[in-house]
């Protein structure tokens, strides 16, 4: 399926077999010596293919010759790799104990076993008695853990000779960094890790405690007794049985699966759980001093079919078949854990408690192979004659089960045998992976997520221990494939896509040996899939692309067997065996189609990725001119071909361009490869590259403009030509930070020259670490890369150089660890504080020197103003603001820490400017972001100047003189802001500028920044004034507000306590007059300027009193008679009227009695209708008239509005007085009248009537007649009943009307004085 880019060589084959390379263990384990590059392997393998892919152990320049010619050294993706991709070696003491295998077997059969963990990506192998552990995501692979297994587990007594036990081991890995809640370095740098082992068919196991401890890596061992290895009778038709039959084969149980978790409590212990082929399940405590070996009671299995009476086991050979984790992690904070058992007909699941009691208790169990056929397998299968569950996996979130089925079914046609590989996919249903484990038992637990996925419909026959020696793994790419594993050493991917299915089979085209496990590379960010990683077992570690399995995945055929051999009837064992040597789980037929259907489906997984045929014809062109160009320096009719190919017709990162250039810097040059590790980046060569490709993509620039592409470009493409423009930005950002990185590895190296460091101390730091972790990811997103060095990576990835920024935000704990001392988290953090200074700083600087190359910049956002670049930046910049806020150190780490914090500082507000206003041109959304910017600025800034104040302090300490010291306090002040000030100026941090102006004593300063910054509010202006305005230094602000007369004219605005005194100082009377008048009727607020102190003595420092009220209106009276204007004397009124409801409020508070709500009124003023209503709560005379009072001095719209309240009062008026009783006494007595005008004169009707429309009554505008007459002149029987519209009507409704009515009448009009009096002659009452 692979075909050979080049030739292999013959080198290797021409070397002796019996060398070993020799290479110091702590040397990493790079590309080997020019004279020690040979296979150990060669010679010895027989059928070597003598072309393909040079095997990796060879050279790392193997990865080249892998790659096709035209694009080796100008692309580093794998967006269209489909072959599997070189991860790393083995070990170099692997190497060495591989070819010792190799010699002593003379088979060229090493029998061996190994495998990955999927958690902590370590990768493992048992050649002859030593165990070897290593990771494999480690370029160098140097760390390798060489363990000895003891001789009496890995030797058994055979009848003729001793013997390696071969592959038959299990092994689990327990973290002790998780369990104990340590975060493990971000490169995969594991510092406590124990081992469990064990031999599938001696039971054997072997603990060590902690391999990367010289203390803890001891083996304990312990071996199964003759009883646990339980002999099990095998039978024709596939079931097993105890018998004393001579007929049956027998054969010893042995392991199938293996589990470890951590304990609670006791350091290095741990639990295994193994289950065997017999239909048990032994409990294994390991612990530094022993292994405790203990079968789980048999009561737990009760339902599934193992046990029955008598202690005879009944159940299917092999099962039960797998165990797994729920979930892959443990911490130490849990006590319990659950995992997965999977048997011949169901799936179970259990709970281990970890703590002292150890303890197995059953929460459920779903059957999928039972009699119920509405959720098992079965129904989605048909003419099945047997069904084996293979293997189960989970998802990482421990709620998708994913369980390898294969079927025995028999053609009803042809009446042949064949099996049927599929994947069932199942959940929990919703809400029940949250319920109590006592709930669970007796409900359904599991469900199906997906339609029974058949892998492959029509396969050979296999014999049975071949189909339960295979293996499921999940969670590689693409999303939703699995790999399956066969014992004969395949590995094949099988990936759902919409109705149908694909198979990938990994292949190398050289002997590679079989496939030991898969696993998938962990992603550096938690929920990211990986791509798949394959350990072989000759080769090394390889990955494969998920474009690999996309692009030469075939659709699996379905086999048409021959009736000679095919399974009629039955199972046979001979014709099974027939059928196993034909093939096996990947049909033969994968590898001659996979050619055609990839050729089938380009165009759409083209399509997926944007780019067209056109597009890559396009790019093709670009790339032929400009290398046409390089040569002989003419851009013929460029222009139009181009346009003509369409390469202008894309704009952003698929331009034709823009792809181009981005080759361009990210080219991987082959001479970077090196074989002394870390120290690459100590080379000149790196330097040097980056110079040749600055100067590479300089020429790409003139092409442009030569060809006048640019124009086009800057044109219809500006998107494509800023983003061309940024490559050469990041560039020469990536060059300034290679040599930032030289002088810090220099300057360590003359600070520890006098000691004896590693290469790697010599280039050890913060700036280092990242670099790491930047190359690191970059190798796990780009599996073509896995094979380079970290820091390779990094210096060619120049067009993510974004990603620096990601990792900050991400890793930043990584890379300045809390453990780490306060002077070296101090120290990293400025190393990285400088290094991203360096590279904004080179980018801006480029920019300001290419401008002219630049398109219109409206509405394009620059890569540094990006949000992964702005959270990187402040994530590092809130990590010195924690410093300098949170931890103790002297003054020169904290001067060194604010030093770079002003740089950064500075660049961070940069970007968030940037970003704002692109948003801004683009019409976008940019409120948060902008709320955002001043939040941080104002942090950084304010922590800054307080620093500064700390320092100047310090500085100043010694001196003796008071005003020597004051002198020489201003200076320092001054010479340590200055930087300070100018950031503030730019972002418009006021509050900083205030502080520094302040501080200073320095007005003349003050006036420049306020001159200098004066936006549509104000700007700082607006600042200055709200602060003196806060500070009550309401003189020297109206002061400098005449030198801004617009901006202080804004801010009175706001501020009318303050705006009366500057119109007053314009001679603008008649505004001071009604803002004065305005003030004095507004709600409660702070009053308390000196000025009107000294004019109005007595005001209060929080809120207005009514006398203060006064006092205003008085102002606001003078005021409007000083402006002599038209309206003048009607303000006067006004202002007259309203001191008059003044007083009546000041009176009515007098009046009322004292109780909770007198005090809650206190001195806040009332609206008028508010104060009539207080009166007629509790009326009295006094309080009716004063409410009349109100009334008649409001306006004329008020009464209108309010002629019900009116009304109101006229009732109260008159149930003041008992009517009825007056009647009674004048009827008694005989008034006469005199009398009765004696007595009707004291009566609040007559009061009220003389207020209102007496001769001497006043009022504001308008008379009550206009709102609510005395009397009718005419009036209806039918008004009697409806609302009163007059005074008289309102008498007629009264209850004592019929018998007062005419001495209501009476008082009504005397009190009016509308009739003529005359003591003499009487009274002439209403008629």
């Amino acid at each position: 399926m692979f075909s050979p880019a080049t030739r292999r060589s013959s080198y290797g084959a021409t070397r002796s077999t019996n060398q070993t390379l020799a290479i110091p263990d702590s040397s990493p384990p790079m590309t080997p010596a020019v004279d020690s590059r040979r296979s150990i392997f060669d010679g010895s393998v027989s059928n070597r293919p003598k072309t393909g892919t040079p095997a990796p152990w060879a050279s790392r320049l193997s990865v080249l010759a892998r790659t096709p010619p035209m694009k080796r050294d100008e692309k580093i993706d794998d967006g269209g790799q489909v072959h599997p991709v070189y991860i790393g070696n083995f070990p170099q003491v692997v190497r060495e104990e591989q070819a010792i295998l190799l010699q002593k077997s003379g088979s060229g059969q090493m029998n061996i076993a190994g495998g990955i963990d999927k958690v902590t990506a370590l990768s493992w192998m048992v050649c002859g008695s030593h165990l070897f552990v290593w990771n494999y995501l480690s370029p160098a692979s140097n760390k390798c853990v060489a363990l000895d297994i003891p001789a009496d587990v890995s030797w058994i007594s055979g009848v003729k000779r001793s013997s390696h036990l071969g592959s038959n081991w299990l092994l689990c890995v327990i973290n002790w960094n998780d369990v104990c809640g340590g975060n493990r370095n971000v490169r995969g740098e594991l510092k406590s890790v124990g081992i469990v082992l064990c031999n599938q068919r001696t039971q054997a196991t072997v603990y060590w405690p902690d391999i990367y401890s010289h203390n803890g890596n001891a083996p304990v061992t312990s071996l199964a007794s003759p009883k646990e290895l339980e002999i099990i009778p095998s039978h024709g038709d596939g079931t097993s049985q105890h018998s004393s039959s001579g007929s049956d084969i027998s054969e010893p149980s042995s392991y199938n699966s293996l589990i470890a978790s951590a304990t609670n409590g006791n350091q290095y212990a741990c639990l295994a759980l193994a289950s065997t082929s017999n239909g048990q399940l032994w409990q294994l405590l390991c612990s530094p001093s022993k292994i405790i070996r203990k079968k789980v009671n048999n009561d737990i299995f009760a339902s599934l079919s193992l046990v029955v009476a008598g202690g005879q086991w009944t159940g299917t050979k092999g099962y039960p078949r797998s165990l797994v984790w729920r979930l892959p992690s443990f911490s130490a904070v849990q006590t319990n854990r659950q995992f997965f058992m999977l048997t011949e007909h169901e799936i179970h699941c259990f709970n281990v408690d970890l703590s002292s009691s150890l303890s197995i208790s059953k929460l459920w169990s779903h059957e999928i192979l039972g009699a119920n056929d509405e959720f098992d397998v079965k129904k989605d299968l048909a003419s099945e004659k047997r069904i084996w569950p293979l293997d189960v996996q989970v998802d990482d979130h421990g709620k998708e089960i994913n369980i390898l089925v294969a079927t025995h079914c028999v053609d009803r046609v042809s009446s042949s045998s064949y099996m049927r590989y599929s994947l069932l996919n199942m959940k929990y249903i919703d809400g029940t992976d949250l319920l109590e484990p006592a709930n669970l038992m007796n409900r359904r637990v599991l469900e199906k997520k997906a339609p029974l996925q058949v892998i492959i419909s029509k396969a050979r026959m296999e014999e049975e221990e071949t189909l339960l020696s295979m293996k499921l793994r999940i969670g590689g790419k693409p999303s939703g494939s699995a790999i399956i594993l066969s014992s004969d050493g395949t590995a094949t991917v099988f990936h759902p896509r919409k109705n149908s299915s694909r198979l990938y089979q990994f292949d190398l085209p050289y002997d590679a040996g079989k496939v030991l496990d898969a696993s998938v590379l962990p992603s550096l960010e938690n929920g990211e899939e990986g791509a798949w990683s394959v350990l072989t077992e000759k080769a090394g570690v390889w990955a494969i692309p998920e474009k690999a399995v996309l692009l030469s995945g075939v659709e699996p055929a379905e086999q048409s067997f021959p009736q000679k051999g095919s399974l009629k009837g039955g199972s046979g064992g001979d014709d099974m065996k027939n059928h196993v040597k034909e093939g096996n789980l990947a049909s033969g037929k994968i590898r001659s189609e996979a050619a055609d259907w990839r050729d089938r489906e380009i165009a759409n997984v083209g399509a997926n990725m944007q780019q067209t045929a056109q597009d890559e014809e396009a790019e093709g062109l670009v790339n032929l001119l400009f290398h046409d160009f390089l040569h002989s320096g003419r851009v013929e009719d460029s222009r139009e071909k181009l346009k003509k190919s369409g390469a202008f017709e894309r704009d952003g990162m698929i331009n034709a361009f823009v792809r181009l250039s981005r080759s361009l810097v990210d080219t991987l040059a082959k001479h970077w490869t090196t074989t002394r590790g870390a120290e690459i980046v100590s080379l000149a060569v790196v330097s040097t590259q980056l110079m040749e490709k600055q100067q590479k993509h300089q020429k790409f620039l003139e092409f442009l403009a030569l060809s006048k592409c640019h124009e086009e470009l800057c044109l219809k493409q500006r998107c494509a030509m800023h983003i061309i423009m940024e490559h050469g930005e990041k560039l020469d950002a990536m060059i300034k930070l290679r040599e930032l990185q030289n002088r810090i590895s220099q300057s360590r190296r003359t600070v520890d020259s006098s000691q004896s460091f590693g290469p790697e101390r010599d280039v050890s730091g913060s700036l280092w670490d990242l670099i790491q972790i930047v190359g690191e990811r970059a190798r796990r997103n780009t599996v073509l890369l896995m094979d380079r060095d970290n820091a390779e990576v990094f210096f060619s990835k120049v067009s993510e150089l974004e990603e620096v920024f990601y990792c900050i935000d991400r890793h930043l704990d990584s890379i300045i660890s809390p453990e780490q001392d306060t002077k070296i988290q101090i120290k990293r953090a400025c190393e990285l504080a400088n290094a991203c200074a360096t590279l904004v700083r080179s980018a801006m600087h480029y920019r300001n020197e290419h401008q002219m190359w630049y398109p219109s910049p409206d509405g394009l956002m620059p890569w540094y103003c990006q949000h992964v670049v702005r959270n990187g930046l402040w994530a590092l910049a809130n990590f010195m603001v924690q410093v300098l806020n949170e931890y103790e150190v002297d003054l020169s780490l904290k001067s060194d820490v604010c030093s770079h914090l002003e740089v950064l500082a500075n660049i961070v507000l940069e970007a968030y400017l940037g970003a704002i206003t692109a948003k801004v041109e683009l019409e976008e959304e940019h409120k948060g972001l902008a709320e955002e910017y001043w939040h941080r600025r104002d942090v950084l800034l304010d922590l800054l100047y307080e620093q500064i104040k700390v320092f100047v302090e310090f500085q100043c300490q010694a001196k003796d003189s008071m005003e020597e010291a004051q002198e020489e306090k201003e200076l320092i002040f001054r010479r340590l802001s200055t930087n300070l000030l100018s950031t503030a100026r730019r972002h418009e941090g006021y509050h900083t500028l205030w502080n520094i102006c302040h501080d200073l004593n320095d007005t003349a300063l003050l006036k420049n920044f306020m001159h200098e910054s004066m936006g549509p509010k104000g700007g700082f202006c607006y600042f200055v004034f709200e602060q003196l305005y806060k500070e009550r230094q309401y003189s020297k602000l109206l002061r400098l507000g005449e030198e801004f007369p617009e901006e202080i004219a804004t801010f009175l605005k706001d501020h009318p306590d303050l705006l009366w005194l500057h119109e007053i100082f314009l001679h603008r009377f008649s505004s001071a007059s009604e803002t004065l008048h305005v003030l004095a009727l507004s709600e409660n607020k702070s009053f308390t300027t000196e000025t009107e102190e000294e004019m109005m003595p007595g005001f209060a420092d929080t809120e207005l009193q009514l006398p203060d009220r006064k006092q205003l209106l008085y102002l606001s009276k003078i005021a409007a008679m000083a402006g002599q204007n038209a309206n003048c004397r009607a303000d006067a009124e006004r202002i007259d009227a309203d001191l008059r409801i003044l007083s009546c409020q000041e009176e009515i508070l007098k009046v009322l009695p004292d109780g909770e709500e007198k005090q809650k009124i206190g001195h806040h003023l009332l609206p008028p209708g508010d104060l009539i209503r207080l009166c007629l709560k509790a009326p009295t005379p006094e309080l009716l008239l004063k409410a009349l009072d109100i009334f008649a001095w409001t306006s004329f719209s008020f009464r209108s509005r309010n002629t019900t309240l009116l009304e109101e009062c006229w009732k109260v008026a008159i149930d003041l007085d008992d009517w009825e009783k007056l009647h009674q006494f004048s009827v008694a007595e005989g008034w006469s009248d005199v009398d009765t005008l004696r007595v009707l004169n004291n009566t609040v009707l007559f009061q009220a009537s003389q207020r209102c429309y007496g001769p001497e009554s006043e009022s504001f505008k308008g008379g009550f007649d206009e709102v609510l007459p005395l009397r009718l002149e005419t009036m209806e029987p039918s008004d009697l009943m409806g609302s009163a519209s007059s005074v008289e009507m309102i008498l007629m409704q009264h209850k004592d009307f019929p018998d007062a009515g005419k001495l209501m009448l009476t008082a009504v009009m005397l009190g009016s004085a509308r009739a003529d009096i005359d003591a003499e002659d009487g009274v002439a009452p209403m008629e």
